[in-house]
């Protein structure tokens, strides 16, 4: 079974510092006139799995 990213794992890997950092260069999300596209989501957690990704050496 494969661990669930906990709130703690989170917060090392993205300290509040360093969200305000990146939350400022991420778009703002807009919906579309016509309907349709994705949903926003969490963008705090998107920022943390790339960062799981990049620091565990996961492909």
């Amino acid at each position: 079974m494969m661990p669930v990213l906990g709130a703690d794992l989170s917060k090392r890997l993205v300290p509040d510092e360093l969200w305000e950092l990146a939350a400022p260069l991420l778009p703002s999300f807009a919906a579309r006139p016509q309907g349709g596209g994705t949903a926003p989501c969490d963008e705090r957690a998107v920022f943390t799995a790339v960062v799981y990704a990049l620091t565990s050496g996961c492909a």
